[in-house]
């Protein structure tokens, strides 16, 4: 796998390398080790699967608190979405940006969300399914979110949503 910074502290996308022949290809996609040897959360304690069938689908951004806060492995399992993760750790040296990264079934690259960052994406195809390795359990008292367009954050999105949850599409602005 290859380990590649994403300019936020903490925060990498993750792509896998193959190894071909006439059958096809062989690749790791997740080995504790070479998490460690990163300084990476391994603990996975959940898995989860969303499944978009609109295009323009918007999801997040959602982080849970202290002390259910959360590290997430994000990989597009179908489909194409471009995904969002904001680091909002007051104190961090890349507190209140974003980074973004377009996720695909093809590609089969993943990012790793560390504890204490938002996280949130727009489906970019019809049909499209994210799959979630978790450190924490959900914790609906510590969960919290912010708006795909908060002004704090200024997240260039590749389009503008179609489908979004009333609760989504209703978190007052960020306080920094």
């Amino acid at each position: 796998m290859k380990f590649i910074k994403t300019g936020l502290e903490g925060a990498f996308v993750i792509e896998l390398e193959p190894a071909s022949d006439e059958r096809g290809f062989f690749a790791r996609a997740f080995c504790v080790r070479e998490f460690e040897e990163h300084g990476l959360n391994i603990r996975v304690v959940q898995c989860n699967l969303s499944f978009n069938p609109k295009q323009g689908t918007m999801r997040g951004l959602h982080y849970q608190v202290q002390p259910a806060a959360e590290v997430k492995l994000v990989r597009c399992t179908r489909g194409a979405v471009f995904d969002v993760i904001v680091d909002v750790r007051p104190g961090s040296t890349t507190y209140l940006k974003w980074f973004g990264v377009e996720l695909t079934s093809d590609s089969r690259t993943m990012i790793y969300v560390p504890e204490g960052y938002a996280h949130g994406y727009l489906s970019l195809v019809d049909n499209s399914e994210v799959f979630y390795q978790v450190s924490d359990f959900y914790s609906p008292g510590h969960e919290r979110g912010a708006r795909w367009n908060d002004p704090t954050f200024a997240i260039r999105w590749p389009a503008e949503p179609k489908v979004i949850s009333i609760k989504d599409r209703t978190y007052p602005d960020f306080k920094p």
